[in-house]
Order: structure tokens, then sequence, then C-alpha cells
């Protein structure tokens, strides 16, 4: 890539690393919460497969408003302090650590289950607080599309190859790698160890070369809560400055909860519903990694061509239709086409979003901005697996409990039709 503006397109092997960050965390978004370990709590560690359902809302949920509460008082820590590198590093241990630990609980282990998969999603969240800012920071506006495009397609074939390991190694085969015993599911249970490996592995990169912008530590940890916090109410009370960016943020508060949910129980639902075994689960998850990487690395490019908020209102039409057809969806055939349409439009969705707001912000707010944009992903993160919860509950129906989805892609597109992408870029100059 050449340089198109006064600096260069960074250094390539600084927007390398970055990108090998999601390659990185996709291992978790699909063994951990989408495919496997979910599906696997469900249907073996809890009583029965509503209880299970039920139980994981609530812990998707927990996970939700503890990282809206957090997200933007720690970014806005992160300004102030330049410490941006340190939190990222602190968050991703904490998550390699608990997903481990996801290991060594069987069938009936139900609270020490849950507890370090709240944890482990937790730090997850909060990792994509410190990595999605540096993405001003590595590539110029006008490439910002392109360059997140190509962060989430590495991401999603990260996640294929982990998918493709766990089934060749783990979940398939007679004798499991390392003599993993079936029973109690340990051969299953140890995706969460690849998960911990290929995390700490493809993540080193990012910590070695990508630069920590700022003068890091002048401010320490005590002033830079202080002034952290402080920063916010001023950010607060000067919102009227921001406005593309509050719409934008609100409207991703409706539409994202749709993929949260989507992502959270894609796996459980295919299982309970359809009757999905592990292996075609497996199956259907490298299916969507593959729709979902050739989708981000397309539009990535769309994206600087017709702007960020065309795409994004393209991917929520796309991903109505696909969770409506889901919900309807008669037989397995039919499920399949479902999955394929928000395996293609998934990625667009989340990677247009991250770079219209990467537009937008001004530079001596990123990391706080990117916390009110984890904020904004997870203040009503909560209400989408919870009314999916209640719905299964109350219906005994898993189908009834998704269609909640088609809810939240309609609303969310409804409300960024208000945002204006012209202005919001030149309010960040």
């Amino acid at each position: 890539m050449e340089p198109t503006d006064d600096r260069p397109l960074k250094n390539k092997r600084e927007i390398i690393s970055w990108v090998l960050f999601d390659f990185a965390n996709s291992a978790y978004t699909t063994l951990v919460l989408t495919f496997i370990y979910g599906t696997y709590f469900v249907k073996s560690i809890a009583p029965d497969e509503i209880t299970g359902t039920t139980l994981w809302s609530w812990a998707v949920t927990l996970t939700a408003i503890t990282v809206a509460l957090l997200s933007p008082v720690l970014g806005a820590i992160a300004d102030q302090t330049s410490k941006r590198k340190l939190f990222l590093f602190i968050s991703t241990i904490i998550t390699i650590i608990a997903s481990a630990m996801l290991y060594f609980f069987g069938p009936g282990q139900i609270f020490p289950a849950l507890v370090f998969f709240i944890v482990s999603n937790i730090a997850f969240e909060l990792t994509n607080v410190f990595y999605n800012a540096f993405l001003s920071d590595i590539a110029p506006k006008e490439k910002i599309g392109t360059v997140s495009g190509i962060g989430w397609g590495v991401g999603y074939i990260g996640g294929l190859i982990a998918m493709v390991i766990a089934m060749i190694g783990f979940v398939s085969p007679e004798i499991p790698w390392f003599g993993l015993s079936k029973q109690a599911g340990e051969h299953i249970r140890a995706t969460t160890l690849l998960v911990a490996v290929w995390f700490g592995l493809f993540s080193i990169p990012l910590f070695v070369f990508v630069r920590q912008p700022g003068k890091g530590g002048s401010v320490s940890l005590q002033k830079g809560l202080t002034r952290g916090i402080s920063d916010i109410k001023t950010t607060i009370r000067e919102l009227g400055r921001y406005r593309e960016i509050v719409i934008l943020l609100v409207a991703r508060l409706l539409y994202n909860d749709g993929l949260i949910t989507i992502f959270a129980f894609g796996g459980i639902y295919a299982a309970g519903t359809f009757g999905f075994s592990f292996n075609e689960i497996m199956v259907f998850g490298i299916m969507i990694n593959v729709c979902a990487g050739i989708g981000a690395l397309a539009m990535g490019f769309i994206d600087d061509r017709i702007g960020g908020k065309k795409t994004i209102q393209i991917s929520n039409i796309a991903l109505a239709v696909a969770s409506l057809i889901a919900v309807c969806a008669p037989n397995k055939a039919w499920f399949w086409v479902a999955g394929i349409l928000v395996g293609l439009f998934a990625g667009p969705n989340q990677s247009a979003s991250r770079s219209l707001l990467g537009r937008f912000v001004p530079k001596n707010k990123t990391n706080q901005f990117f916390g009110f944009f984890a904020f904004s992903g997870k203040l009503t993160a909560f209400m989408g697996p919870l009314l999916l919860g209640l719905l299964t509950g109350w219906f005994d129906s898993q189908r009834v409990g998704v269609s909640v989805v088609v809810f939240f892609f309609i609303a969310g597109g409804l409300v960024l039709t208000r945002v204006d992408e012209k202005k919001g870029v030149a309010a960040a100059k």
C-alpha cells in the first residue's frame, strides 16, 4: 500500500500485526461463544436444553452489562495515561487464562463453568475496546474501511482455521489428539485450551510491533482515572458537537444486539431446534466463517467507495432477512440458507461500524469513543439474550426466542438513517 497522506500507511508490519490480533481473537468467538462451548454447556453441563439456554442467556446478559459500565471509563483512562497497550495486554491475558479454565468443568458443574465463561467473555470484550482504538492510528481515513475489512476478513479466516483444527483433532476423530477421553466431553472441552494457545500465540506480534500512541506513562493510573471520568463528563456535556457519533452509537445499540444474540445462540439454536450434532455444528461454523471472511474482505473495499453508512444498512437488511428465514425454516436446508446470509453480512456490519466511527472520532478522544463504541454494543446487549431466554422459556420454543433478533436489525437500521456521514467526517477534523 502506498502513502496517501502526510504519514505512510504506517508501516506494513504494524498493520499486519494489528490484523493478526483479529486472527487471534476470532478463535474465542468461534469456539467458545458461538459454536462449541456454548452448545456443550447447553447440551451437556446444564440439566436440559431449555434450562441451559436460559442460563447461558443470563451469563451473556451479565457480560453485556459489565462491559457497558467498564468500557467508557477504561477507554478514557487509556486516553489520559497513554497505556492502551498495557490495558490490552492485561485483558488479553485474563481472556486466555479464563478460557483455559473452562476445560476443567464437566456435566453438572454449572456454577464454575458460568463464572469462568463470564470472566473470559468480559475480558475478551474489553480487549476489543483497546484493539479497535488502534485502527485510526494505523490507517488514514480514506483507507480505514479497507484496513478494517481486512482485519475482520482475516479474523474470520482465523476462526475458520481454528474450527477446522478443533474438528479434525478433537471433535470428530475416534481417538482425539493427545489421548483425550470422550467421557464427560473431555475432547469437546479441550477446544477451550486450543483457544487459549491460539489467542496467546497470534496476539504476540501486536504487542511487539504496534507502537503505543502518545508519550506513555506521563500520567499515573490514579490521575488517569480522575481525568478520564472528568473527560467523560465533558464529552457528555458537549454531545451536541458529536451528533453523528451519538446517532451512530444509538443505532448500534440496536442492530449490534441482534448480532450478539446470533453469535451467542447460533449453535445452540441449530442443536436444539434442528437437531445438529457437534460435527454438523462444526461444519456449519466452518461454512459461516468462509462466507464471513469473503463478505468482510469484499465489503471493506466497497465501504471506502460507497461509505460506511450504506454498507451497514445493506448488511442490516440482509441480516434481518436471514434471521426471519432462520425463524421460519422448515428444515436444515433452509437454516443453511439463513446461515450463509448471516456469514456474508455479519462481518461487513461489524467492520463498517468500526470504520465509520474511526472516521468520526477526534484524535485526542480515540480510546474514549471506542469505549463508548463498546458501551453502545453492550448497553442494551443484554436485551437480545434476555428476551430470547425469556421467550424460549415462556413458549417452550427456541424459534419464538430467536425471532426477537429481527426487530433489532430493523430498529437499528431505522435509527441509522439519521446519520449524516459527511458531517461526521468534517466534525472530526
